[in-house]
């Protein structure tokens, strides 16, 4: 192995981290539902996984095209950008339209009292709700099925910026082995990344006391996609 090729893998796997981290559109969209839709961490581990799988092949599916037919750098580069415009729009509309749909359902199952008079003249009251349960199971089973799909799809709309000019460096070297290795250790390094962070977060979050807020966890999910999605606009995050 040349020592350019070995610097190059250090810095694939260096930019692959940082990249991850410092992007929590990598990985917020996975905590937040997780919590909110109550997945296992087997559950959460795969949908993670499948979501990363999909963010790096299709930057490196388009990587190839383009050193296949001799696309400059910068053409790709500003094709990986709109598709990346695509993704942020794709964040905010499905986390607004998440948001609405949790409030709405947070409102609903809102908790109140009831009292209840016997035929002794005893009297008590106790607290429940109208919505587990009976109120539109088909279309909670709906979302529940649908969210990692649009997750996913969203993922692979989402572009990794970085990686493009790295595996075009090696293949300008006509050298297949040097674009295979750095591309796969970027791709390995940006998915450990992503499920280290995921994992760790959710066996935190189960110490948090949030007791009172789980009536609005589908609600914060969707405000926490729309943030990132606005982020991604704003600061390129």
């Amino acid at each position: 192995m040349s020592q350019e090729l070995t610097i190059l893998i250090i810095t694939a796997a260096s930019i692959g981290f940082f990249h991850t981290l410092l992007g929590p559109d990598h990985y917020l969209p996975f905590i937040v539902f997780a919590k909110a839709r109550k997945w296992s961490i087997i559950k959460t581990t795969w949908i993670t996984f499948l979501c990363g799988v999909g963010h790096i092949g299709s930057s490196v599916l388009l990587g190839f095209i383009g050193i296949a037919v001799g696309v400059a750098v910068t053409r790709l580069e500003f094709i990986e950008s709109f598709r990346g415009n695509i993704a942020a729009w794709a964040l905010i509309t499905f986390g607004f339209m998440y948001f609405v749909w949790g409030l709405r359902r947070a409102f609903r199952n809102r908790p109140h009292e009831h009292e209840h008079e016997h035929i002794d003249g005893d009297a008590h009251v106790h607290e429940h709700t109208h919505f587990h349960g009976h109120v539109h199971i088909h279309d909670e089973k709906e979302t529940k099925n649908l969210t990692p799909w649009i997750l996913f799809t969203i993922f692979v709309f989402g572009p990794c910026e970085p990686l493009i000019p790295i595996i075009m460096y090696p293949a300008a070297k006509n050298s297949f082995w040097g674009v295979l290795l750095v591309t796969t250790v970027f791709g390995g390094i940006t998915i450990l990344t992503m499920l280290g962070i995921v994992l760790v977060s959710i066996l935190g979050i189960q110490f948090i006391p949030m007791t009172r807020l789980e009536r609005y966890n589908h609600a914060l999910a969707g405000a926490t996609i729309f943030l990132c999605g606005i982020a991604i606009q704003l600061f390129g995050i």
